[in-house]
């Protein structure tokens, strides 16, 4: 019992993307005026056959004697002091009040019932999140990092219901969800939180947290969890970087010395720091992308390619475009090229750019 408890609380912690709703208040005042519409229609039936309606303490009905009826009817009390004794009063009563009522009640009732069964709707999505969710990305740290990581891989064509955001601001998260991306709220360096957001199904994971030594924590917990997926992380300090490949890293970022060269590249040549600029935003320009060798370019030269190949991963060994080692293209060859860039055929709207 204490461990379902658990799950249960553990599973709160997961917040999936919601689509904007109204206010309480406001949810609560169309109820409202919902009902009031119901109880006054009540009233002109009955007020239109009042001659079919027997009161018992004077036998005629006026205005107030029908609000009265319509009131009592309505909310099901029926003092039995007024009572339809035509033909046509009861058939009203029949096939008109009669749903009138029943509406009424719904009315009445639907934000309880909608407050009672919210937990419940809520446990369905997420379990039918979990057994959904496959091969998705994971971005630890939804602060300028994570957003501009996750800015470039929407570009390329990302759906964002296949993204998990994992940050301890419960703030940051209400953002993430606002934007459409599930979030979890909770410390990233913590097994049980990875879990929260199924890193172990995960095919890939951004750690773009604000201090080295939690990306550390970070990428070494999600290793153990994760074997195959691909992980990339980000430092302040370019010392760090061999501890975040030790610790599991497949590609470690120094942020602080990339703005440094790519400041120094400015300097020196202002049109070619904004070509790298180009280069690393996807989706206008230049692209620079990696992608496997086709069957027709087994065999060829990277000289003879019509894309601008930079570089070629072979095996765990990426050689240059001029190494002598190189030789013709093998089919297991990836090719890291830069092609002119395709605009996703949905435009996304930009992130905001605040931590």
């Amino acid at each position: 019992m204490a461990r379902h408890a658990d799950e249960r609380l553990v599973s709160r912690r997961v917040k999936l993307p919601r689509q904007v709703v109204e206010k309480p208040l406001r949810q609560v005042t169309k109820r409202l005026l919902m009902a009031l519409a119901v109880l006054w229609i009540t009233v002109l039936i009955v007020y239109l056959d009042r001659s079919g309606y027997h009161d018992n303490a004077d036998e005629s009905l006026d205005f107030l004697d029908c609000l009265y009826y319509a009131t009592v009817t309505l909310s099901t009390t029926g003092y039995g002091d007024i009572v339809p004794h035509s033909d046509s009063a009861r058939l009203v009563n029949v096939l008109l009040i009669t749903p009138l009522r029943v509406l009424f009640l719904i009315i009445l009732v639907g934000t309880t019932l909608e407050v009672l069964t919210e937990r419940t709707r809520e446990e369905w999505r997420l379990n039918r999140w979990r057994k959904n969710l496959r091969d998705h990305t994971v971005v630890v740290g939804f602060g300028t990092k994570g957003r501009s990581a996750l800015q470039t891989l929407l570009a390329t064509g990302l759906d964002r219901e296949r993204v998990v955001i994992v940050d301890p601001s419960a703030k940051v998260i209400d953002i993430a969800n606002a934007e459409g991306f599930t979030g979890v709220v909770g410390d990233a360096t913590r097994s049980d939180v990875l879990l929260r957001a199924e890193v172990q199904k995960a095919r890939q994971i951004i750690v773009a947290t604000q201090r080295d030594d939690t990306a550390v924590l970070v990428t070494l917990t999600a290793r153990q969890l994760n074997r195959g997926a691909k992980i990339v992380a980000a430092v302040r300090e370019e010392e760090n970087a061999p501890l975040l490949r030790q610790s599991g890293a497949d590609a470690v970022i120094t942020s602080a010395s990339a703005a440094g060269r790519l400041l120094g590249l400015s300097v020196l040549s202002p049109s070619a720091g904004t070509v790298m600029e180009d280069l690393i935003q996807q989706g206008s320009g230049l692209d620079l992308l990696e992608r496997p060798v086709t069957k027709a370019e087994v065999g060829k030269n990277v000289r003879e390619m019509e894309d601008l190949v930079v570089s070629v991963l072979r095996g765990h060994r990426l050689l240059p475009y001029d190494d002598p080692r190189l030789g013709p293209l093998q089919l297991t060859d990836r090719l890291i090229v830069i092609v002119r860039a395709v605009p996703p055929a949905t435009p996304t709207a930009p992130l905001p750019a605040a931590d």
